[in-house]
């Protein structure tokens, strides 16, 4: 029998993983703890070894399944200076990671890791002109012409590539984003 969502762990760096997709619904046994708890963790696993299974939220959450199989969801190791360990360490060892084109990275904002918020699109970003300027400012370190940086953001596909991987600042609610493509 499938636990109720609101029995799954909360994640304050990815608030709503079956949004995201990183969390789905299965009647699969975790790997780790041998249990079937109604959901499964679906983003990256870096591990020393492969995993031969699937692996549940609940072992994601409490660093079980981090500890056991030497693993982490994401990559949160640039964090800037400023930012704890233990910050990056519940990033990465104990928050569902998401999938990307590229290499996924985290996002910080005020001192503190941002919370993930989902894949968006040129048209889940219209009008959202903070999130627009947090793309310009990361295509114009690229430096890339106005003209095909508008080009690109208009381009951007939650469904497709190049896409957009949005971020809120848990502490002054900023959106940030960064984007990528093969």
């Amino acid at each position: 029998m499938a636990a109720h969502i609101e029995d799954l762990p909360q994640f304050v760096y990815h608030p709503d993983p079956l949004k995201t997709g990183s969390v789905r619904a299965s009647d699969e046994v975790c790997v780790c703890c041998l249990r079937q708890r109604g959901y499964i963790y679906s983003g990256p696993v870096f591990a020393v070894e492969e995993l031969t299974g699937p692996l549940c939220p609940w072992c994601v959450a409490d660093g079980t399944a981090a500890d056991r199989f030497e693993a982490d969801f994401s990559d949160a190791y640039l964090a800037p200076a400023g930012i704890g360990t233990e910050v990056v360490s519940t990033i990465t060892n104990r928050t569902p990671g998401f999938s990307g084109w590229q290499q996924e990275r985290w996002l910080f904002h005020c001192g503190d890791g941002a919370a993930f918020l989902g894949v968006v699109g040129a048209r889940e970003l219209e009008g959202d002109h903070t999130t627009l300027e947090s793309l310009r400012q990361e295509l114009s370190e690229s430096r890339w012409p106005a003209e095909q940086v508008d080009q690109y953001l208009a381009s951007l596909d939650r469904d497709g590539q190049p896409t957009a991987y949005l971020f809120e600042c848990r502490s002054c609610r900023t959106h940030l984003a960064y984007s990528d493509f093969t």
